[in-house]
């Protein structure tokens, strides 16, 4: 019984590729004939079935881009960005659709100690940070083991310097992982749809306006209260938001 009902399953999400891939190519064909609008609605039928890919929402964004639709626009081509992130493509795009923004503002640089260690964080996934720290440890005990069984004076010095040296970069390459995996747990973008909106200082309507934001413009989530999510924008200003004005990205 159990082998019948795999194989039913099998044949269902098997048809429901087949469809999602008629669907897409179906958009694909109205987005070359200019038609936008018809080709989202494919596109979106895609998504609610649950497929999610980077072609799809980059197909997404473009058509919202030539439908002037900013926040859509930027916030497809961000989500086609966090699946493949050194898509050339999609970063051209992005910069052309962020032009389209009303809101200028500044990113504060980092420098120094800080910058140096998140940019070593950020060359390799929170993955690949532990597959190098567990390869390095393999590389540690087959070096400690062969220092234990060498005889010569000179191959037993390298044997230990090596696997000192491997050791090392195994704790290291342990504390990359766990501090890789901390930004992304903070990292939190989200993209404004209102076309303005006014941030308060505190979680509530009788608040003071803290800035006005306006539609398209990326920011970072800080925290949630009801209604309400405490963001943060590149350079450095705070302030809260309603829910409903933002979309997050990570929302899949």
């Amino acid at each position: 019984m159990k082998t019948v009902a795999y194989i039913v399953v099998f044949l269902i999400c098997a048809v429901a590729l087949g469809q999602n891939d008629q669907l897409f190519k179906q958009g694909n064909a109205l987005y070359n004939d200019g038609d936008y609008t018809a080709a989202l609605e494919k596109y979106k039928t895609v998504l609610e079935s649950g497929e999610h890919s980077a072609a799809l929402y980059f197909n997404m964004a473009n058509a919202h881009y030539k439908l002037n639709n900013v926040a859509p626009s930027i916030y497809y081509f961000e989500k086609a960005l966090l699946l493949k992130p050194n898509d050339k493509d999609i970063k051209n795009n992005l910069a052309f659709a962020k032009n389209m923004t009303v809101d200028a503002i500044d990113t504060l640089p980092e420098v120094g100690f800080s910058k140096l260690i998140k940019t070593l964080t950020n060359k390799m996934s929170f993955d690949n940070w532990a597959k190098l720290a567990v390869a390095l440890v393999i590389v540690f005990v087959l070096l400690f083991i062969a220092y234990d069984y060498t005889y010569s004076t000179q191959k037993k010095r390298l044997a230990f310097l090596g696997s000192s040296v491997s050791l090392l970069l195994a704790f290291v390459s342990v504390l990359l992982a766990f501090h890789k995996y901390d930004i992304e747990k903070k990292n939190q973008p989200a993209i404004v749809f209102a076309q303005e909106t006014k941030i308060k200082s505190e979680p509530n309507l009788r608040s003071n306006e803290a800035f006005v934001l306006h539609e398209g413009t990326k920011v970072q989530v800080l925290e949630a209260v009801n209604d309400w999510k405490k963001i943060k924008l590149s350079d450095g200003k705070t302030g809260w938001v309603m829910s409903e004005d933002i979309k997050v990205l990570k929302d899949f």
